[in-house]
C-alpha cells in the first residue's frame, strides 16, 4: 500500500493525484489519503491561511501546495496595499485642500497690506519693491541655512544645477519689469481682467512642456473662473473703457508679462518634478528653489535698474537720492518722515506676508499643480475686494461692492467646483503623458 499525505492550504481547493481530483470542503478537519488496489481511504484537515474566508480557493494549486501557501499572503498584500493607497490619496486630497486654503487666506493679506503699505510710502512705491526683492534674498539664505544645519536640505539638494534657477530669476525679473511698464499706463481696474490671462498661459505651457490633458470639466472651471473674476472687478468700474483708452500695446504688454510669470510657475513645477527622478524619489525642498530664484532674480534686477526706475519717472542718476529718502520714509525717522505714518510697521507686514503667501503658493505648485495654485490665487480677487469695502486702519470706510460683484463671485465658485469635480479614479488636476 502506498500512502501520501498532502496539506491543503485552505478551504474550497482541489486536490489531485493522478486521475482522482478531490474538492476539499471548508468543514473538512485534515487531509490524509491512501490508496489500495480496494478503495481509497479519506481523511480531511484543513490549514486556513491569512485572508483564506475573503479569497477561498483562489490561491490554491492543484499540485502546488508552495506556491499556495504564498498566494494567500501575496493577495492580502496586495488589498493591503490597495488600502493604504486609498489613505494616502484622501490624505493627499486633503494636503492639497488645506494648502489651497492657506494660500486664500495669504492672497487675501497680500492685497490688503499691500494697500496699507503704500499708505505711507505712497511717494516711493519703486523702494518698496526693492526692499521686498533684498529681504527675500535674506530671509530665504537665512531660512535655508537652518534647514541645512537641521539635515532637512541635503548636499544633493543644494548641488542641483543651477540653470534652471537662473531662468526663473530672470523670468521672474522680465515680468515685474513688463508688468510695471505696462501697470503705469493701465488703470488698476484693468489689471485684474488682464491678469485671468495668466491661467490661460498656465495651462497651454503644462499642455506643452509637461504633456498634461485637461479634461473638459477642467476647462470649462478654468473658463467660469475668469469669467467671474472678470464679472467681479469690471463691473461698475469703467474698466473697458479704461482699457481703450491705455491702447493695444500697453494691454498686449501686461498680458506677455503675466506669459513670463506663468512661465516662471510652470518651470518651477518641473524643476520640482526632476529633482523627484535626480534625487532618487526624494523630494526638493522648496527654500532651495526660492533662495537660488529670489538670489538671479535680484541679480537680473540690478541690471534691470536703469530701465525700472525710467519706468517709475525717477531718472538713473537720481536713484541714489530717491532710494536713500525712500529709507527715511520706511524707518519714519528725519525730516521727511512727514506722511509717512504707519510706516515701518506696514511696510514690514506687508513683505512677512507676500513671503509667506510666495512660500505658500510654491508649496501647492509642489504638491498640486502651477493651475490649482493659480486657481487659489485667483479665488483671493473677489475676498480681497469685499475686505476692502470694510472700514479698514489708514484707509477708512471703502467704497461700496461692485454691481455685479454677487453674480461674479457666484461664477467663480461655481468654475472652482466644476474644476474639483473629477473621477475617483483619476488625477486630483491632470494627467502627466510625457516626460518632464
Amino acid at each position: 500500500m502506498t500512502s501520501l499525505f498532502r496539506r491543503c492550504p485552505t478551504a474550497g481547493c482541489t486536490l489531485s493525484c493522478g486521475q482522482i481530483r478531490l474538492r476539499c470542503p471548508p468543514s473538512t478537519a485534515a487531509v490524509r489519503y491512501g490508496y489500495s488496489s480496494w478503495r481509497p481511504r479519506i481523511a480531511l484537515r484543513l490549514t486556513q491561511p491569512l485572508c483564506a474566508a475573503k479569497y477561498g480557493g483562489a490561491w490554491a494549486r492543484s499540485g502546488l501546495d508552495e506556491e499556495g501557501e504564498k498566494a494567500g499572503p501575496r493577495l492580502c498584500a496586495v488589498e493591503e496595499f490597495a488600502s493604504e493607497s486609498g489613505r494616502k490619496s484622501v490624505n493627499r486630497s486633503a494636503e492639497v485642500i488645506i494648502a489651497a486654503a492657506v494660500t486664500v487666506v495669504m492672497g487675501v493679506g497680500n492685497r490688503v497690506l499691500y494697500k496699507l503699505a503704500l499708505v505711507p510710502l505712497k511717494n516711493y512705491p519703486f523702494f518698496l519693491a526693492q526692499l521686498a526683492t533684498v529681504g527675500y534674498v535674506i530671509v530665504y539664505f537665512s531660512i535655508l541655512s537652518i534647514r541645512y544645519r537641521m539635515g532637512i536640505v541635503t548636499d544633493e539638494m543644494l548641488s542641483m544645477p543651477k540653470t534652471p534657477f537662473i531662468v526663473v530669476g530672470l523670468l521672474e525679473a522680465l515680468g515685474a519689469a513688463t508688468g510695471m511698464a505696462a501697470g503705469a499706463m493701465l488703470s488698476g481696474a484693468s489689471i485684474p481682467i488682464l491678469s485671468q490671462a495668466f491661467l490661460v498661459w498656465q495651462i497651454l505651457l503644462s499642455f506643452i512642456f509637461l504633456g498634461r490633458r485637461y479634461k473638459l470639466n477642467q476647462l470649462l472651471g478654468c473658463f467660469l473662473v475668469a469669467i467671474g473674476v472678470i464679472l467681479t472687478v469690471a463691473s461698475g468700474s469703467g474698466a473697458g473703457h479704461s482699457l481703450k483708452e491705455a491702447g493695444i500695446f500697453w494691454s498686449l504688454l501686461m498680458i506677455v508679462s503675466f506669459l513670463f510669470q506663468a512661465a516662471d510657475t510652470v518651470l518651477k513645477e518641473i524643476i520640482f518634478l526632476n529633482a523627484t527622478q535626480k534625487l532618487k524619489g526624494g523630494s526638493l525642498d522648496m527654500f532651495v528653489v526660492n533662495s537660488f530664484g529670489s538670489a538671479f532674480q535680484a541679480m537680473f534686477i540690478c541690471l534691470l535698474l536703469p530701465f525700472l526706475s525710467k519706468l517709475w519717472g525717477i531718472p538713473f542718476s537720481q536713484l541714489p537720492n530717491y532710494l536713500k529718502d525712500g529709507t527715511a520714509c520706511f524707518l519714519n525717522v528725519g525730516t521727511l518722515s512727514r506722511g509717512c505714518d504707519g510706516a515701518p510697521l506696514l511696510p514690514l507686514l506687508f513683505i512677512v506676508v507676500n513671503m509667506g503667501f510666495n512660500i505658500s503658493l510654491l508649496h501647492l505648485i509642489k504638491i498640486s499643480s502651477a493651475v490649482v495654485s493659480c486657481l487659489a490665487s485667483t479665488f483671493s480677487v473677489p475676498i480681497a475686494i469685499y475686505v476692502f469695502t470694510l472700514p479698514l486702519p489708514y484707509l477708512g470706510v471703502g467704497p461700496s461692492l461692485p454691481a455685479g460683484f454677487v453674480a461674479g463671485a457666484t461664477i467663480l465658485i461655481v468654475g472652482l467646483l466644476i474644476y474639483a469635480w473629477t473621477p475617483s479614479s483619476g488625477s486630483s488636476s491632470t494627467s502627466i503623458t510625457a516626460s518632464t
